[in-house]
């Protein structure tokens, strides 16, 4: 089945972009047909035994990022509900779950909903409780204070669950059943962002529920735990979570980093011990932070629970171990990736597509880009998409006189490339690139 026209466009503009398109990634994996059997068990089992982990190292290019994605459709395919958490030094930091877990809830997404899909959980749980009192034998549908009385008596048979794993996140959803029959929309509102971990809510709302404060990160280990209770209830058979660029925790303060690192090796502690039930979380990586002094190796608890031996050679590397490693693109993978973006571009004229941009204009355009980055195919996934979405495909499906062979002409500037990039292009020195003549120091004063 071939994606809609819509689907087409929303990964087309994400690489035009020069970013990783949230959906759609099926459609251009290559080369991830190796680790399909064991991330599938393992969410399987995620799903069935209480809890799944997984490390994810590679450089920069590698396609980290586009591989969490890749496993997240899998995992929507497989009924989990799935969320994405970038690990940065100011917005995210690994130490303060109760950020993580925001921003876990912020970006949740199941095959239903893409945006908005903890509230819309919510709802259909809500909605599930009083269709389920209303089916009942010879109940009186149209005594309002019946129903509702009803319901909160079904709701707290379902809490009870939820209020094991954490009682306060049971009592504010009991408070927001409460609201809602009450007709007190902006308390139920409130109340559930307060739920979400959204800080700023008025203390009026937060009364309606007997709470004080803000979510911290003890409540939101709990949190966490009480949203994959709700998950369950509601159909999913999970989550998966994925911290993407946790290398980060090297750049921070550090006492800051250590418990970044503390927290992670916790983290993972407590998915092995089955006090998420549900819960598949993945890290992604550089290999720096998994092996450098500023990284992992820093805490030798959480160093002995990633640790794996890798063989030089990757085509032994097993997918089931707790950490793996991406291989680097090279050539034919990075043109196959370009033939399969060329034959799901949404062209108006695909006839002139078709005719203008084959397969040989797109190995001329690989090459040319590596080129341009030192030769360095694993660095120039993105910025060759990107080039080939905005300057090739765009301007041959606009124009009915462009031809690529006779007008393109390739042109890379420092503005346009990341850090990892203009490193490779050369057009940007880091201090270890500097040679210092201390042959004078000695006699100086």
């Amino acid at each position: 089945m071939e994606p809609s026209v819509p689907r087409r466009r929303e990964i087309v503009d994400a690489l035009r972009r020069g970013t990783v398109p949230r959906r759609g990634i099926e459609w251009l994996a290559t080369g991830l047909g190796r680790f399909t059997e064991a991330i599938d068990g393992e969410i399987d089992r995620a799903a069935v035994q209480g809890g799944a982990f997984k490390a994810v190292r590679g450089d920069y290019g590698c396609g980290k990022t586009f591989f969490a994605r890749w496993v997240q459709y899998r995992a929507l395919d497989k009924d989990f509900a799935v969320a994405e958490v970038q690990i940065s030094e100011t917005e995210t930091p690994l130490h303060r779950l109760e950020t993580v877990y925001r921003r876990a809830v912020e970006s949740l997404r199941t095959r239903e909903w893409e945006e908005g899909a903890f509230r819309s959980l919510v709802d259909r749980w809500f909605y599930d409780l009083e269709e389920e009192v209303l089916g009942r034998d010879g109940f009186p549908q149209s005594d309002a204070a019946a129903v509702a009385k009803a319901v909160g008596e079904l709701l707290e048979q379902r809490l009870v669950k939820v209020s094991a794993q954490q009682p306060m996140f049971a009592a504010v959803l009991r408070a927001i059943h409460a609201a809602r029959t009450a007709n007190a929309p902006a308390t139920a509102d409130g109340l559930l962002a307060w739920l979400m971990g959204q800080p700023n809510v008025g203390a009026a709302v937060k009364r309606a529920a007997g709470i004080k404060g803000e979510v911290d990160t003890h409540t939101a280990a709990g949190f966490l735990r009480g949203l994959l209770a709700v998950l369950a209830q509601t159909g999913r058979r999970g989550l998966f979570l994925v911290l993407d660029e946790v290398e980060t925790v090297q750049r921070m303060r550090g006492d800051v980093r250590e418990k970044s690192l503390n927290a992670l090796r916790q983290l993972i502690d407590e998915v092995e011990g089955g006090r998420y039930p549900g819960l598949y979380l993945m890290i992604t990586g550089t290999p720096a932070f998994f092996d450098g002094p500023q990284g992992v190796k820093r805490l030798q608890p959480l160093e002995q629970r990633l640790h794996v031996d890798f063989a030089p050679d990757t085509q032994f590397d097993s997918s089931r171990a707790v950490q793996i490693r991406l291989p680097g693109f090279d050539e034919p993978r990075l043109l196959e990736v370009g033939r399969k973006v060329r034959d799901l571009y949404p062209a108006s004229h695909p006839e002139r597509v078709t005719a203008k941009v084959g397969d040989e204009v797109v190995t001329a355009l690989g090459r040319k880009v590596t080129g341009k980055l030192g030769g360095k195919v694993g660095v120039a996934p993105r910025i060759f998409l990107k080039k080939l979405v905005g300057e090739v495909l765009d301007r041959v499906d606009e124009h009915e006189a462009f031809d690529p062979l006779r007008h393109y002409q390739l042109e890379v500037s420092a503005a346009e490339l990341n850090a990892e990039e203009r490193a490779a292009a050369g057009m940007e020195r880091s201090p270890d690139d500097i040679a210092l003549d201390l042959s004078g120091a000695a006699g100086e004063s």
